[in-house]
């Protein structure tokens, strides 16, 4: 008796599992409408099950309206399209450790703290040169004001940003720079410009959560690569493009996020022959630059913008809310970038790119600068202690910025960690967010700048004891 039992729940579980991948597969725009499902044997051979349950599966479609079946043809999408659902494509994460759940809560933090988000506090940012360049904005023309900015932008701005990019060895004219509305977007438009739905591109493994998110909304197949303090792992680097042979690897190459890690020249100049050798493009997304002390490899640099595309805004270090952004490729792709920008989102923010340029042209961005690097030092060496006392240890000791990735002590999980805190109104940032792989579950990436809170130490120490304790238990 126990045993039919047991039989039919595990025959309707093997059901309700085809019914739930073919509804994820609608649902992610992999199967759209009129569009033909498996056969019932290719499905049930990849979903290791049998003809039978596949079969059970898809009358059940039938009868909610999901498909419909054509004799002698086979079965096939009858629903409206769904609206594209993030959530429903990738791992299935707790909600309270999904990275756009964490977005959501660090973008609406009234009355929390936000020790995993990824800026800095409104009080470290340059406010009276950013009041400044607004009332100097408002004396302007009319068309500063009032009209659409140009395909490719603001051109004083861009030919500022030429010879900043020099400062970092990367040999760039302005008509190769074109303004953005951030850095997110520019790696939208570049996703828009190179890749179709089911490429694959490669990513690190830990890399920022968003990352993953964006790459997602297109519809690519991403697979990560094992990130070291110096890079990403060669050997890993070169089977992944053997096996999988990427479109895209999207990366950070100045201050790593979230590890912090810098790429060195050896490892650079090894990526990019092998990105040589496979036909591969680079997207190096480099917004962190300006927190560096010392300007880390750039393989921009070494490679003249010939497989690398380089990234950048001012949402860290200027405003998050003045969104200004930029990329710098090819020649012959920028125009085509232009094209999509028109397409999707017209002329850019010319007032924006005005108040950027004011801000980094009257002298005060340097001296803010030059306070945020020291600032940022001291509260990298004042987390590190305090986390150091309660067992939580870093990963590497960043050589600047405001990331720093922590391993928790043994038997510690990150996600339970991040769900305890958040009774405390605490956002952490656990970190199998930024993994792939989800190798990352004694992880949490910490920004230093707004980890000064007592209460956040409190929290972490009253999540730890409980873990623990339900460890013993």
């Amino acid at each position: 008796m126990h045993q039919t039992v047991a039989t039919e729940r595990s025959g309707a579980t093997r059901i309700d599992q085809v019914m739930a991948a073919i509804r994820s597969r609608i649902a992610a725009r992999t199967l759209t409408p009129g569009s033909r499902l498996p056969s019932v044997r290719a499905f049930a051979k990849a979903m290791q099950v049998s003809t039978s349950t596949v079969v059970e599966a898809y009358e059940r479609l039938v009868a909610d309206g999901t498909i419909h079946a054509r004799p002698g043809s086979g079965f096939y999408v009858a629903a409206p399209l769904a609206p594209l659902s993030l959530a429903e494509i990738g791992p299935k994460l707790d909600r309270a450790i999904d990275p756009l759940w964490i977005s959501r809560q660090a973008l609406d933090a009234e009355g929390l703290l936000i020790p995993g988000c990824g800026w800095l506090p409104a009080s470290w940012m340059p406010e009276e040169a950013i009041r400044r360049a607004l009332r100097l904005a408002a004396r302007a023309d009319a068309a500063v004001l009032t009209d659409y900015g140009g395909p490719l932008g603001l051109p004083p701005l861009r030919q500022l940003l030429a010879r900043r990019l020099a400062d970092h060895g990367v040999t760039v004219p302005p008509e190769q720079i074109m303004l953005t509305e951030s850095g997110t977007q520019a790696i939208d438009l570049v996703c828009r410009f190179l890749i179709e739905p089911g490429d694959k591109v490669l990513v690190d493994d830990p890399c920022y959560f968003n990352f993953h998110a964006l790459l997602r909304a297109h519809r690519a197949e991403i697979v990560g690569v094992p990130y070291t303090p110096t890079g990403p792992d060669i050997a890993a680097f070169g089977a992944a493009l053997a096996e999988h042979r990427p479109r895209l690897y999207i990366t950070n190459s100045g201050l790593h996020n979230p590890t912090g890690a810098v790429l060195s020249a050896v490892t650079a100049h090894r990526i990019l022959k092998l990105a040589d050798e496979a036909g591969l493009t680079i997207v190096e997304d480099d917004i962190f630059a300006d927190f560096e002390h010392v300007p880390a490899p750039r393989l921009a640099a070494f490679d003249g913008l010939d497989r690398v595309i380089q990234i950048g805004s001012f949402s860290k270090t200027l405003s998050a809310s003045m969104r200004c952004g930029f990329v710098a490729a090819r020649r012959d792709w920028i125009d085509g970038l232009a094209d999509l920008k028109i397409a999707t989102s017209f002329g850019g923010g010319r007032l924006a790119a005005e108040l950027v340029l004011g801000l980094l042209t009257d002298g005060s961005y340097r001296r803010h600068m030059e306070a945020l690097r020291a600032r940022l030092a001291r509260a990298m060496d004042e987390t590190i202690e305090r986390l150091g006392a309660l067992g939580i240890k870093p990963w590497l000791k960043p050589a600047a910025g405001m990331l720093l990735w922590c391993e928790l002590p043994e038997g510690i999980d990150a996600s339970e960690m991040a769900r305890a805190c958040l009774a405390d109104d605490i956002v952490l940032a656990p970190g199998n967010a930024f993994s792939l792989a989800g190798n990352a579950g004694r992880f949490l990436r910490f920004n230093v700048a707004q980890s000064a809170d007592p209460r956040i130490d409190r929290a972490l120490e009253k999540a730890m004891a409980g873990a623990r304790s339900a460890g013993l238990g």
